[in-house]
């Protein structure tokens, strides 16, 4: 985290309130296909097998896509192009808390730059597989970004413990990371 945790708070907050999205839950376009979009585990995009070296590029379809059932999608009034995601459609890089126990607020940010605040709506949880835990915060219209190892193992540091499980508050809210042990 950077040198000033409440400078990027207040940072954080602002961008939460102000990032203006597409109505894509609203639009149904006439026509439906593919494109050849790839978003990796580690939060990459790919087009046709290389990544994408405009970041302004990859924000801005970030602000059209979305999740139907089990499928993603970059979605305009126009078309509907379904695109492959490896695991969740957004990587949360950073993280910010403030507060203690039950005033404790603590917000994410993707490499897409969105803003998210874990609490009503943004619940976070870790699925547990063979390759370790894999710690997920809700972002939006039912996608997720997957936490980043190294904003992880910080973010555990504030869990509490209690009856056996993991806990983490935030604006209000308490949510089980699974067991203690």
């Amino acid at each position: 985290m950077p040198a000033d945790p409440d400078n990027l708070f207040e940072t954080l907050k602002s961008l939460e309130s102000a990032r203006r999205l597409p109505p894509v839950e609203q639009w149904n376009p006439p026509r439906e296909g593919w494109i050849d979009i790839r978003i990796c585990r580690d939060g990459t995009w790919m087009h046709e097998g290389r990544p994408f070296t405009r970041t302004a590029l990859v924000r801005l379809f970030s602000t059209v896509l979305r999740r139907d059932g089990d499928r993603y999608y970059l979605v305009t009034p126009q078309e509907k192009l379904a695109v492959e995601v490896e695991d969740a459609p957004f990587l949360a890089v950073d993280f910010v808390s403030r507060g203690e126990d039950a005033t404790r607020e603590i917000g994410f940010r993707t490499t897409t730059d969105d803003v998210v605040f874990a609490g009503p709506g943004h619940a976070v949880w870790i699925e547990q597989d063979a390759g370790g835990p894999r710690p997920y915060v809700h972002v939006r219209g039912g996608m997720n970004a997957l936490i980043a190892r190294s904003v992880y193992y910080p973010l555990m540091d504030l869990a509490e413990e209690a009856g056996g499980h993991l806990w983490l508050r935030s604006r209000g809210e308490r949510f089980d990371l699974g067991s203690a042990t």
